[in-house]
């Protein structure tokens, strides 16, 4: 895996910074640091690794916000990550997914900020009500207004990331377009190095394609096409053919609705489902309906974040353990 940095600040020089984010100062510089260094601040992992597989070769330092093992729905930014966005050169982050992290952001980066969201193009939450019940008989209209007033939809599921999905980089072809829009960024920032900035994503995009083909072969023939998951991350999967059916929804922090539970094993006994997939970083979720219902368990990352510092494993190699967990459940040959 590639080392993801994280520069430990000084005793003496924390002090300083706190002072400074305390001015609320929000200038913005399109070039690199005054010693020559450039720095970005990643919100979560997908996004550091991108950035540092663009960033390869040039000396730049891609600090990573959110940390291994930690829940990046739910980072709370404390004073060296703070002083980490006010110092970078440039922020990458997802709009609307971390809000710790565009709090701070707004309050204290000093550099150039990238909202990844644009690039991603991010596609709209779904809600279909014709495979539920617990509203029949409800207008449209109603149906909208009760979900608001309880702010949730009608499994229950918590809407936390407005309208739109926001795992993009389960679909290798949009993170390519994400590795093109921070090498863009990065060359302004950093002109002197712009070619390699663009030729590692243009490498990267070769990559990446690949690894889309692989997942389209992968599941081009299988005995089922649903799987079962913890929470709705996984809807990018669709692409390949899949139905992805959730017990809770895009926040992974929400209870699943009785009624939700119900539906979930009507499903699971229509099509024949043997496996329930659960999350390396909260499983129980997955595996207390597994339990309940008498059903294997694996594993499948959202990707998130990592997992385990130590680990050897980076973005491809997860993606491919993923796929090899969903042509198992399936049966696909």
């Amino acid at each position: 895996m590639r080392m993801i940095l994280m520069r430990l600040i000084p005793g003496l020089a924390l002090v300083s910074c706190v002072a400074l984010l305390g001015t609320g100062c929000s200038a913005f510089s399109d070039s690199a640091s005054d010693d020559g260094e450039v720095t970005v601040a990643a919100a979560f992992y997908p996004l550091a690794w991108v950035t540092e597989r663009v960033s390869e070769d040039t000396g730049t330092t891609v600090e990573l916000l959110t940390q291994p093992g930690g829940e990046a729905h739910d980072l709370e930014l404390g004073v060296q990550e703070t002083a980490i966005v006010s110092g970078a050169d440039l922020v990458v982050l997802q709009a609307d997914f971390q809000p710790a992290v565009d709090d701070t952001v707004e309050q204290n980066a000093t550099g150039v900020v990238l909202d990844v969201s644009d690039a991603a193009d991010l596609l709209a939450v779904e809600e279909s009500a014709e495979n539920h019940e617990e509203y029949a008989g409800e207008t449209e209209e109603e149906h909208a207004e009760h979900a608001d007033e309880e702010g949730h939809d009608e499994h229950g599921h918590d809407h936390d990331h407005g309208d739109a999905d926001p795992h993009f980089w389960l679909d290798p072809l949009r993170v390519a377009d994400v590795a093109d829009t921070v090498a863009d960024q990065l060359a302004d920032v950093d002109p002197d190095q712009a070619d390699t900035y663009r030729g590692n994503a243009d490498d990267l995009r070769t990559e990446l394609e690949a690894l889309d083909d692989t997942w389209a072969t992968g599941l081009a023939s299988c005995e089922r096409d649903t799987i079962v998951v913890s929470h709705d991350a996984f809807g990018y999967l669709e692409k390949y053919g899949l139905h992805v059916a959730s017990i809770v929804g895009l926040s992974p922090d929400a209870e699943p609705t009785p009624a939700a539970l119900g539906e979930l094993q009507e499903l699971i006994e229509t099509e024949g489902i043997t496996t329930v997939f659960s999350e390396p970083l909260k499983p129980a979720l997955g595996e207390n309906l597994a339990a309940d219902l008498g059903l294997s368990t694996a594993t499948l990352d959202p990707l998130e974040g990592l997992a385990d510092a130590n680990s050897d494993d980076d973005y491809l190699s997860i993606m491919n353990a993923n796929l090899a967990a969903i042509r198992t459940a399936l049966d696909c040959s």
